[in-house]
């Protein structure tokens, strides 16, 4: 069993950045534009010629996998679940000025106050966006969440609270963390009706995502819609017909990214959870050796196993 949920952890991990890698050739196209840029389809990093990011190059990953990053630096660091940690990592992460940050995360990390609260000031900037705001910034990160040992869903909601306050923030991330939770431990596919039942907790938009994404059909997801690009429950979406229906990762993980929309944003939960079902045996090595920063990764991950964050014991404040 360890064997196995090692190799479904660095999965959920490793398909993360891979998913992030991949997609960001492809964000906020339409997915006609993806198809007139990549005739032949986005299957490989070297076929990355166009994206919105300047400064970026074929194998690096995006704000996606550089904040689940942290939260698994914070891990290490702490040798147990801690939030504040959590959340002063994340303002480092901001100081340090990543290359793209999405606007709702930068508001709130730049916010002076939230190194003293910072889930008063994440709360404060989404009440004053009259409660509408509910971008993907905490779901994108979350796959480290699913792989760990403990009360998933609490964690989970409180680490998508640290920016992101919305409901429909929050019931994605948990969807997607028990998920992968329940792929890695549990070698268990959650159903619709389960996924449906979880997040009635959090809002009641959710369930019509979940029925959308059990369609074999992506385009039911409309991930590329113009005026929903960056919507949490688009990427959560995209994280759940991954879960039910490729195959196997590469179709799976292409099929999502070639939508277009927010597509690295989509493609890094849609991967960790391919990468939670199928294994990071089952990851070409193509897209894990050619992230450009795999060793840094496959060290903080190894280390964040060694030390008994997943299927060892977890301490938490």
């Amino acid at each position: 069993m360890e064997d196995r949920a090692k190799d479904k952890v660095l999965g959920a991990l490793f398909g993360q950045a891979v998913g992030d890698a991949l997609g960001m050739g492809a964000e906020y196209m339409s997915k006609e534009k993806v198809q007139e840029v990549y005739p032949s389809g986005l299957r490989h990093y070297s076929d990355i010629r166009n994206n919105v990011i300047g400064g970026f190059q074929p194998g690096d990953y995006t704000d996606d996998t550089e904040m689940m990053e942290h939260i698994v630096y914070s891990l290490n660091k702490e040798g147990k679940y801690d939030l504040m940690s959590i959340s002063q990592f994340f303002r480092r992460w901001y100081e340090y000025g990543p290359k793209d940050c999405g606007l709702l995360t930068s508001r709130v990390l730049s916010n002076p106050l939230y190194r003293q609260d910072p889930l008063g000031v994440s709360r404060l900037t989404w009440e004053e966006d009259n409660r509408n705001a509910a971008g993907n910034g905490g779901v994108m990160r979350t796959s480290v969440i699913g792989c760990l040992n403990g009360n998933v869903e609490e964690m989970a909601a409180d680490v998508c609270r640290l920016t992101h306050y919305d409901p429909r923030c929050v019931g994605s991330s948990v969807i997607v963390s028990m998920v992968i939770h329940q792929l890695v431990y549990h070698d268990y596919i959650m159903t619709p009706d389960e996924v449906v039942q979880l997040g009635r907790k959090y809002d009641e938009s959710i369930e019509y995502y979940v029925q959308r994404a059990t369609d074999p059909d992506i385009a039911c997801l409309q991930l590329d819609e113009r005026r929903k690009r960056g919507y949490t429950l688009k990427a959560m979406g995209a994280a759940l017909w991954a879960l039910w229906h490729p195959v196997d990762f590469t179709e799976g993980l292409v099929t999502v990214v070639n939508e277009g929309g927010d597509a690295d944003s989509n493609g890094a939960p849609a991967g960790a959870v391919l990468g939670a079902r199928f294994g990071y045996c089952e990851i070409p090595v193509e897209y894990t050796e050619g992230l450009n920063r795999y060793t840094d990764l496959k060290r903080i991950f190894e280390l964040l196993i060694k030390k008994g964050f997943t299927y060892g014991h977890l301490q938490q404040d």
